[in-house]
């Protein structure tokens, strides 16, 4: 791409600063919301002459950053950008038009923009007379972005299932008592996954039987606090004494049938909205912005996900206890699957052990 370099060379040169690319968009994590991360370099003569990623929504873009960054030495240069620069107008100008006016003779992208109202910023730089490369390192780039392109695909946030369980695959006894399943390694764990999103959900089981605080405790955040999100049927009756009241965090109330407590949630700060499904519910947090959610419900909620085909990923602490008993609470209940060949699946397993218990994590695979 510059100077005389060998195919591999180029190659490796060109991986090399689009991993720099992907590295400045992860500084993003947690302040872009619900923007994605992009990170950019932009190199002449074999220099690296300007960085940028974007920081925030409304906020200058990568691109912009970049070559601002860079100045003059920018022209005749390439820019490398983990995302497919933008070809309209939203909050901020088109890249593809700050790319022009820099002066940039080569662009070289990860990923291709899934916004239909962004996209096609490789055929607008192209009919400017730029040399566009697109799709180094696309997988890369593609998992800094995972809710913002799962959203773009299908309306709806990216959920993470999380729960600590037992050999027997239990979320808690039959009196409901489950603190603590797994030890505090995977405590720690679960608190550092929460920081990554942007909204941590439970039903109206869990408020009422372990009336969790829902809050980020022990790591460091960057960005806004998760909301807080309680699924209900109905309005549950108002008590003081739940932590998920506190000032750490705000609160959401999704209910499908409002009643006399719903004036007294409101009053005392929580946002109470009433919705007809849990499609719903998904589909309203996600037009609010919050596009990866942490689903930390019990059995009950967790089945009504896995059933709908909403769990996307799933994060299992599993201890090595067993409870036992048909009426312990347990992660999918209902009727469950009839073959194995209908049965869920998770892909791209990693496993990691924490102390005696083990953290099981992957992709849920539904059935066709």
């Amino acid at each position: 791409m510059e100077g005389d370099t060998g195919v591999e060379e180029v190659s490796s040169y060109c991986k090399a600063l689009m991993r720099q690319a992907i590295a400045l968009a992860k500084k993003g994590m947690g302040t872009t919301h619900p923007n994605p991360r992009v990170g950019a370099v932009v190199v002449n003569h074999g220099e690296i002459v300007g960085e940028g990623w974007h920081e925030r929504p409304g906020g200058p873009h990568a691109e912009v950053m970049a070559l601002g960054n860079a100045g003059e030495k920018a022209r005749g240069g390439a820019i490398y950008v983990t995302l497919e620069p933008c070809a309209a107008h939203g909050r901020t100008p088109a890249c593809t038009e700050a790319i022009r006016r820099a002066g940039i003779k080569h662009v070289i992208f990860a990923s291709s923009d899934p916004n239909p109202v962004m996209a096609g910023g490789a055929k607008v730089l192209r009919a400017m007379g730029i040399e566009v490369t697109a799709g180094v390192l696309s997988d890369e780039a593609d998992a800094i972005n995972k809710p913002f392109f799962h959203y773009q695909r299908t309306g709806r946030p990216y959920v993470i299932a999380k729960a600590a369980i037992s050999l027997d695959g239990k979320l808690a006894t039959h009196t409901h008592h489950s603190q603590w399943i797994s030890g505090t390694g995977c405590r720690e764990h679960a608190h550092e996954l929460r920081a990554t999103c942007d909204a941590v959900l439970v039903g109206a089981g869990t408020l009422k039987h372990d009336n969790p605080s829902l809050t980020v405790r022990d790591v460091e955040m960057v960005g806004n606090v998760p909301l807080r999100v309680v699924l209900c049927f109905e309005t549950p009756v108002f008590s003081a004494a739940y932590k998920v009241l506190s000032d750490e965090a705000p609160t959401r109330l999704y209910v499908r049938s409002l009643n006399e407590h719903a004036d007294a949630w409101r009053e005392a700060g929580v946002d109470v909205q009433h919705v007809p499904s849990l499609l719903s519910v998904l589909k309203h947090l996600a037009d609010d912005g919050y596009l990866q959610l942490l689903l930390e419900g019990g059995g009950a909620l967790h089945t009504s996900f896995l059933e709908a085909g909403f769990s996307d990923e799933m994060v299992l602490y599993q201890a090595p206890i067993m409870i036992g008993g048909r009426d312990a609470v347990s992660l999918w209940g209902g009727t469950g699957a009839p073959t194995l060949d209908q049965a869920i699946r998770l892909s791209g397993v990693e496993r990691l052990s924490m102390g005696d218990d083990q953290m099981i994590r992957g992709t849920v695979v539904y059935p066709d």
